[in-house]
């Protein structure tokens, strides 16, 4: 049961493994209206690929669905970035209940976004976790989980990438424990439920940027909003002109305190150059609004800011 690109590469590691796959259970297409086509449905491509089954309810839940799902008899459900919270009826279908691929170190991140949280918080260190699940939003045991460094410039797209491919071995080594599962003990490590944080899904309203921050997290917002809903901030150029939102693609932390500078704040240099809380940023790529992706510099020269002008 999966949607989205996380669930790829373990869900064809299954299929190279050999294990037979009843069905493959993914949300219905959404209807919509532009030239762009169709939003990604990578588990159903790759599905359709091999020639599996495809299976779509609009809820997983429903009795209808249930029943199609309990018809397959399978031993195991194994759950990536499904976007649905299975009942019990549901958990119920298999023998050996579900297990579900999470991209955080639980029980911290449960929920939507945990990738880009662990960003976010300026985490260093994060990975994934093998669940057996319960009706919970991921709070049955832990079964395994494996750790990644995250890299300082990476962005939240190229980390769960990466977080994808170490889900792999995690979830081949949990299909293999369950194989040897008595069916009634606990199998895992219960979760420290005074150790949960919570990783809701992000809204185009969290991409912007608070310049009251310190450096260093300004540079994990920037990276952790990427590839979306993309970091922003407002420009008020000089005179009547209205605020230019830009979407701001690419920082560098400097070596230099924000001294007398406000948070915010465009400093007098020949880069783009802004204060945070507590030292300087370079803005190198930026995306005015309606415009073509730019080097700070570009934008900087075109604007000619006056001292003092004051971003968000």
């Amino acid at each position: 049961m999966g949607t989205g690109p996380f669930a790829v590469p373990s869900f064809e590691a299954l299929r190279l493994a050999g294990h037979e796959i009843a069905m493959v259970v993914t949300r219905p297409a959404r209807a919509v209206k532009s030239r762009k086509g169709p939003p990604p449905a990578p588990v159903r491509d790759w599905a359709e690929s091999h020639g599996l089954e495809v299976f779509a309810p609009d809820s997983i839940n429903e009795a209808e669905a249930v029943a199609s799902v309990a018809g397959k008899q399978s031993q195991l459900l194994v759950v990536c970035d499904y976007g649905q919270i299975l009942k019990p009826d549901a958990l119920g279908t298999a023998t050996l209940g579900g297990i579900n691929l999470h991209g955080s170190l639980l029980p911290k991140y449960r929920g939507a976004a945990p990738v880009q949280c662990a960003l976010l918080s300026g985490d260093q260190v994060t990975g994934v976790s093998i669940i057996h699940m319960t009706p919970r939003l991921d709070g049955g045991p832990v079964i395994t989980r494996s750790e990644l460094e995250i890299d300082e410039h990476e962005t939240a797209g190229e980390l769960e990438d990466r977080l994808a491919l170490l889900g792999v071995a995690a979830t081949l080594e949990a299909v293999e424990m369950l194989c040897h599962w008595d069916g009634e003990s606990v199998i895992g490590e219960m979760q420290d439920a005074s150790a949960i944080t919570k990783a809701p899904r992000l809204k185009k309203s969290d991409a912007e940027i608070d310049w009251d921050r310190p450096a260093r997290l300004v540079h994990c917002h920037v990276r952790g909003m990427q590839p979306w809903p993309i970091a922003y901030t407002h420009f008020k150029p000089v005179g009547s002109k209205p605020a230019i939102r830009m979407a701001i693609k690419e920082i560098r932390v400097l070596d230099e305190p924000a001294d007398s500078h406000a948070p915010g704040e465009i400093v007098p240099r020949d880069e783009f150059v802004v204060a945070t809380s507590d030292s300087l940023i370079e803005i190198q790529k930026l995306q005015p609004a309606g415009k073509r992706e730019m080097a700070g510099v570009e934008f900087l020269r075109g604007h000619n800011p006056p001292a003092g002008t004051i971003l968000g």
